[in-house]
């Protein structure tokens, strides 16, 4: 009996050459020359070239090693052998070939594809290697944001999906029917429930999908994406600003060390700008950001919003990610505490990622006086019932508190160097997209 193993155990050299094992897995790709036939087998941690000599096969081997279509499942046993051309260092001399499934006509052939048509078959373009590339680095960003926290005394804390009110925008919400008791939302934004751990715990975290009913069609927008809010009491402004440098950094230099090598070959991503990401931060208040932005010509005014292309002309000064923080309070949710020293700024701040991919971070410091509060809900018009528990907070040992979501889609997008976050989420959906 042959031990089954993956790829990456052989990548790993847990096996010596010589080695009698068995692999399975699926065909990525196989060329053959009438004797032997060349088999590149994937299983999710890695490919291999299996060697399949005719004379050397059972029959009934060398006919599935011919018939196997793209991308069915196989089993291979054969003998490890060294192979200093192969990237892995390793190739499989075949033994014996089973194929376990597949049918011939598999929709994504070794040419080029159109967007759409590829959305459509997203369910089979995850198995490309750039998009296999794509998950891991994910995987790697989510699991370094979960030990970031989790080694630093955050508590993570679940906050629901289904909400009374809005968090933010009333206009990019969407509507879910709630049993008696009328209209639920789906989240916005875990965020406030997050401050109200943080008065429980000291330092918490919410982590799931959010979801924005948002009519946009940029290569920025999802309506379900995932966010990570940390929230931390008797933390200001400076400190969150701190904390949202630390944090990011810690991200990149986790996914440099294990996909660096991914980065460069399968997504030919510059890894010297990522390397760039470092402490400190460029941090510049919104006027400042204004003001270089008008010295380039373009059209701004202090009050405008900063867009996509505002992001883009003012990062093209740093190499680095850049802080902009302070804001006009009328752009400002909410929550956000005025500047004491100039109430017409909120102490908010946006973190935006170099190479045009603009806002990664938002967040900043709350209100935590009631009475501001509670005139902050009514100025926008949202319904104050459905705030009590959240205006409680002020009421019962209220202290000076501050936090930010981080974008995982959008993260994902600028380390990878991708144009489009559609690729950075395994099923995204769009305005027009809610399929597969």
């Amino acid at each position: 009996m042959y031990p089954t193993l993956s790829v990456s155990d052989i990548a790993a050299g847990k096996y010596e050459p010589g080695a009698e094992l068995r692999l399975t897995g699926w065909l990525y790709q196989k060329r053959s020359s009438g004797k032997l036939a060349f088999l590149q087998l994937r299983d999710g941690s890695g490919t291999i070239q299996c060697v399949v000599s005719k004379k050397e096969v059972p029959e009934a081997s060398w006919a599935a090693a011919e018939n196997a279509p793209q991308e069915s499942s196989i089993a291979v046993t054969g003998i490890l052998a060294k192979d200093n051309r192969s990237q892995l260092g390793y190739e499989l001399q075949a033994r014996t070939i089973e194929l376990i499934q597949g049918e011939a006509g598999y929709p994504i052939q070794p040419k080029e594809h159109g967007v759409g048509f590829l959305q459509e078959q997203r369910h089979l373009w995850l198995r490309s290697s750039r998009q296999r590339a794509i998950l891991n680095v994910r995987h790697t960003i989510i699991k370094a944001i979960r030990d970031y926290f989790d080694e630093r005394g955050f508590t993570l804390v679940d906050a629901p999906i289904l909400t009374p009110a809005a968090c933010e925008g009333t206009s990019t919400l969407f509507e879910v029917p709630y049993f008696d008791l009328g209209k639920a939302f789906l989240t916005q934004s875990g965020q406030l429930y997050g401050e109200a751990a943080a008065m429980a715990v000291g330092k918490a975290y919410v982590f799931g999908p959010t979801f924005r009913a948002e009519k946009s069609k940029t290569r920025r927008h999802l309506t379900e994406f995932w966010m990570v809010e940390p929230e931390v009491a008797f933390m200001d402004l400076d400190g969150d600003m701190d904390l949202a440098e630390d944090f990011l950094c810690e991200i990149v230099k986790r996914v440099l060390a294990k996909h660096e090598n991914e980065l460069k070959t399968v997504l030919e991503r510059d890894v010297e700008a990522l390397k760039k990401v470092q402490k400190p931060f460029p941090r510049i208040t919104y006027t400042e950001a204004v003001e270089t932005i008008a010295k380039t010509g373009h059209p701004i005014k202090w009050g405008d919003d900063l867009g996509g292309d505002e992001e883009t002309i003012l990062c093209k000064s740093f190499d680095r990610p850049v802080m902009v923080h302070r804001y006009p309070s009328d752009m400002k949710a909410f929550y956000f505490k005025k500047d004491p020293n100039d109430p017409k700024v909120a102490l908010g701040v946006d973190v935006l990622a170099p190479e045009g991919y603009g806002e990664i971070i938002g967040g900043g410091q709350r209100e935590e006086d009631y009475a501001t509060l509670k005139a902050g809900i009514e100025k926008h018009n949202l319904p104050l019932e459905a705030f009590g528990w959240y205006l409680d907070l002020r009421k019962y040992g209220s202290v000076p508190h501050a936090g930010f979501g981080l974008g995982v889609e959008r993260t994902v997008s600028w380390i990878c160097g991708l144009h489009h976050v559609r690729e950075t989420i395994p099923f995204p959906r769009m305005m027009e997209r809610l399929t597969p």
